[in-house]
């Protein structure tokens, strides 16, 4: 599930989560200008189609149907059509229609399989189409996709604006056991209680009741312990400090439109980190009413600051993720960012600007 479900589950109870739905519905017309943003409109000639597709998906045959019919009516070939499995999530496809000619590459599932395509398309000439099929579908939210209407992501993908937008990457090395592994991200990693409330959630409950499930967890493991991390951005001196989580943002937008991170832009080469350092419900439950209410007044439980590259140590192994994927524990964590390096489409009216106040290098409480 994605990572943002569980940012939220640790930051507000149910009724902070009514008063954040009531406060994006008065505010959904905002957009903020993206400065600096490369986009250029994509015409609607022929171009080659393809799509990578988590066939366990509800809406994954109606998908499929429904971008072949679109590109019938354009006047195009049909598309190339590839289906994901366990042991093959999207990389492997997205690599074959790049292969094939592809001047598109359509994402169609949850965030996990966004991330595979993404990785496979970086630096290449196509474009990135998204069908958000998923739960969370965050890039998709950030890019002003519509997620709930297929027949608008396909129009976005196929004849949307296109641009191009960074990517992050996280390096993990366990001093324990020796192992080492990398991978990329779009929305937003995390090491420490963000990967914990994931890893403890229950997947009966999961199918039973979708992203709720995370609160169970999100609950009992609020209350705890801090972890002494000792933090380095860019070249700078390390400081040492007793943090819940560290989160390092290419977005800042949550589900029910939440501006998390203000200042985060998907475009601007620059991560987002958030180091959150509450110990009790009670805590949290300040951090989340900053940050629905977007109080500008300073809070020593939350803090932010931007960078090209982070660098987070533990003496002992702490749990990470990537856009809501478990990606094992690691004693160190280098996380930097690949400006521009993604070519994507989405509709004329975008959010997640780059405009920021170009702050790096401190911890800001804000």
């Amino acid at each position: 599930m994605p990572t943002e479900i569980a940012v939220i589950l640790l930051l507000a109870t149910a009724a902070i989560a009514s008063i954040a739905t009531w406060q994006v519905t008065a505010r959904r017309h905002r957009r903020h200008a993206a400065a600096g943003r490369i986009t250029r409109p994509v015409a609607a000639a022929d171009q080659r189609v393809a799509m990578v597709i988590n066939p366990i998906k509800a809406q994954a045959a109606e998908a499929g149907a429904a971008l072949e019919a679109a590109c019938e009516m354009a006047g195009w070939e049909p598309p190339l059509i590839l289906e994901t499995t366990v042991d093959s999530p999207g990389f492997n496809q997205a690599k074959e229609a790049l292969a094939a000619g592809a001047d598109v590459v359509l994402a169609a599932g949850g965030d996990g399989t966004v991330r595979e395509v993404a990785r496979a398309l970086a630096h290449s000439r196509a474009a990135m189409g998204l069908l958000p099929l998923g739960t969370g579908n965050l890039l998709a939210r950030n890019l002003g996709v519509a997620v709930n209407d297929l027949a608008g992501s396909i129009q976005a993908a196929l004849h949307g604006n296109e641009r191009r937008i960074d990517m992050g990457r996280m390096e993990l090395d366990n001093s324990h056991t020796g192992i080492r592994s990398a991978s990329n991200f779009l929305v937003m990693g995390g090491i420490g209680l963000d990967a914990e409330v994931i890893a403890a959630t229950r997947d009966d409950l999961k199918r039973r009741v979708g992203w709720l499930a995370y609160s169970e967890a999100g609950v009992r493991l609020m209350p705890g312990p801090r972890r002494r991390m000792r933090l380095q951005l860019d070249d700078g001196l390390p400081k040492t400090r007793k943090v819940r989580s560290v989160l390092f943002a290419n977005t800042g937008k949550l589900p029910a439109g939440i501006d998390f991170i203000p200042t985060a832009a998907m475009d601007d080469g620059m991560l987002d980190i958030v180091v959150l350092t509450p110990r009790t419900v009670l805590g949290w439950l300040a951090v989340a009413g900053k940050v629905v209410t977007r109080n500008r007044r300073e809070l020593s439980l939350i803090e932010y600051t931007r960078a090209r590259k982070v660098t987070v140590s533990t003496e002992e192994p702490i749990i990470t993720q990537l856009d809501g994927d478990l990606t094992g524990a690691a004693t160190r964590v280098r996380v930097s960012v690949d400006p521009h390096c993604l070519r994507v489409r989405a509709p004329a009216t975008v959010t997640g600007s780059a405009a920021g106040n170009g702050r790096t290098g401190g911890f800001r409480r804000n």
